[in-house]
């Protein structure tokens, strides 16, 4: 299904009851939809919620801007930090208005608001800047852009950051974002080897778009530390983090958890950078929590 909002068309599916609260699913940098596990939509439906999950823009089904061709991130690093604000297609407060366009669209008052990773980055700014839509916070994996936050280790960062082979095939795709997830998923929780290629197929004939992934990057730079504004959050809210993240460190979780007024810290020992099935009921338990 698909909505148009704030210039651009956004793919969404929705789960459970309409009548149930309404749980908002915000996915991460240059990820489908798909990539939340539907074990895990199952789980928050079973928990009494009516789970929405959409594809950002610039992924997935949802509007491309391969027209802006691909930004030079270490430029708009540089601008960012000598404070100037690059030119870009767009921003991360786009990508929040989209997910309250998406609530518009759909007749929804207020939310609870789930984000992983980048999407955590974009829950943030919906808690922060429309506060009167957020039922609740969850911020999994995400940090605030603050940059005394211990960086990514350089071989998860390298493993994100090495672009596909130009018109790759399904078979060379594969073997591409298996050493991705390697690099940065959970030790204690692998994904097995046949799975991991099944979720890589699907998302590829669903669709291929990796000049995205260069554009949100830019926009998540550009947003720069989002402490102050972090303080304007007035939902209950949670941080769910892995231990043993080696893409976005433990330590941005704690920041972030430490300047949302209230927050709760949830940390998950052997967790890294994915939704492993095994944590399903655990995820699940704590953002139901926070949501009641």
């Amino acid at each position: 299904m698909q909505i148009t909002t704030n210039g651009v068309t956004l793919e969404y599916e929705t789960y459970g009851d309409p009548a149930h609260p309404p749980l908002l699913l915000i996915m991460g940098l240059g990820a489908q939809l798909t990539l939340w596990p539907m074990e895990l939509v199952e789980a928050l439906v079973a928990r009494g919620y009516r789970v929405i999950r959409y594809d950002n823009r610039d992924i997935g089904l949802s509007t491309k801007f391969t027209e802006h061709g691909v930004p030079n991130v270490r430029k708009v690093a540089l601008m960012r930090l000598f404070g100037f604000r690059p030119k870009l297609p767009y921003r991360l407060t786009d990508m929040a208005a989209d997910a309250v366009g998406l609530l518009d669209a759909l007749g929804i008052d207020k939310a609870h608001i789930v984000g992983a990773s980048m999407g955590g980055m974009i829950a943030q700014l919906v808690a922060a800047t429309y506060p009167e839509r957020t039922l609740s916070l969850t911020s999994i994996m995400s940090t605030t852009g603050n940059r005394r936050v211990p960086p990514a280790k350089p071989e998860a960062f390298k493993a994100l950051t090495t672009p596909p082979p130009a018109n790759a095939s399904l078979d060379q795709i594969v073997p591409h974002v298996t050493r991705i997830a390697r690099a940065i998923g959970s030790p204690a929780y692998p994904s097995p080897e046949d799975r991991l290629a099944e979720r890589i197929t699907r998302d590829f004939q669903r669709s291929f778009h990796p000049t995205g992934s260069a554009r949100q990057l830019a926009a998540i730079i550009d947003d720069g530390c989002r402490r102050e504004r972090l303080k304007n959050v007035s939902a209950p809210a949670l941080v769910i983090h892995g231990v043993d993240d080696p893409l976005v460190r433990v330590e941005g979780g704690r920041d972030t958890a430490a300047h949302i007024p209230g927050a709760r810290l949830h940390e998950i020992p052997g967790m890294g950078h994915d939704l492993p099935l095994e944590l399903v009921d655990e995820v699940a338990d704590a953002i139901a929590g926070v949501a009641r």
